[in-house]
């Protein structure tokens, strides 16, 4: 893969891929970071992809803190946005860009509601078995920070980590309306914003006796 085969944007959407996704029902989300933690490691890279297949990365520079047209898209109430943990990607992008990401679907909290026959819940699995395809992870653990001159390996995974969301969201949610989780999942996915601020302000286990 080249930069090529799919867009990449400097520090935000344009206006004109910027109106192309508004018209979305649903958009798929993954972001790059330099770790683990969005308090210490910063963001490096946005993928965003449509249900027609239009892949675009947005590289985020470092100290960069607004980005008014991703902000548009990820808090348009009539999109759904579509992530693999998004407990992490929302809280990413809400410390990183004060972007309050919603509505949210996540398709580990789907798969773990519907899949209840595994405990195989990462991307790679989901994917392996929903999609029948194999996912390459070998750059998942590599340096994002260096956006301006990413492999081709980093580039196609990083496309790949939402090109198949879509449709896994898709599966996912026929099986939990057949397993009558369907209820359950959308409260999960609405509590997700406080349990991102709750993260955020480094509380944990305060549900615990």
């Amino acid at each position: 893969m080249t930069l090529q085969d799919f867009q990449v944007c400097e520090q935000d959407l344009s206006d004109v891929i910027l109106s192309e996704y508004l018209k979305s029902p649903a958009i798929a989300v993954d972001t790059e970071t330099m770790g683990l933690l969005p308090q210490r490691d910063r963001l490096c890279l946005i993928q965003l992809c449509n249900p027609q297949g239009q892949v675009t990365a947005i590289r985020i520079s470092r100290g960069q803190t607004v980005a008014p047209n991703l902000q548009v898209l990820m808090e348009a109430a009539n999109i759904t946005k579509v992530f693999h943990f998004a407990r992490f990607d929302v809280a990413t992008l809400k410390h990183n860009l004060d972007i309050v990401v919603q509505p949210i679907f996540c398709t580990k909290i789907a798969s773990k509601l519907a899949r209840t026959y595994t405990n195989r819940h990462g991307l790679k699995d989901v994917v392996l078995e929903l999609e029948k395809v194999e996912l390459d992870k070998s750059s998942q653990c590599s340096d994002w920070g260096n956006a301006s001159s990413l492999s081709d390996a980093q580039l196609n995974y990083a496309a790949n980590d939402v090109r198949y969301l879509l449709s896994v969201q898709e599966k996912l949610t026929t099986m939990l309306q057949r397993e009558e989780r369907w209820q359950v999942a959308q409260e999960c996915f609405q509590a997700l914003p406080t349990i991102v601020t709750l993260d955020l302000l480094q509380f944990k286990d305060l549900f615990e006796h």
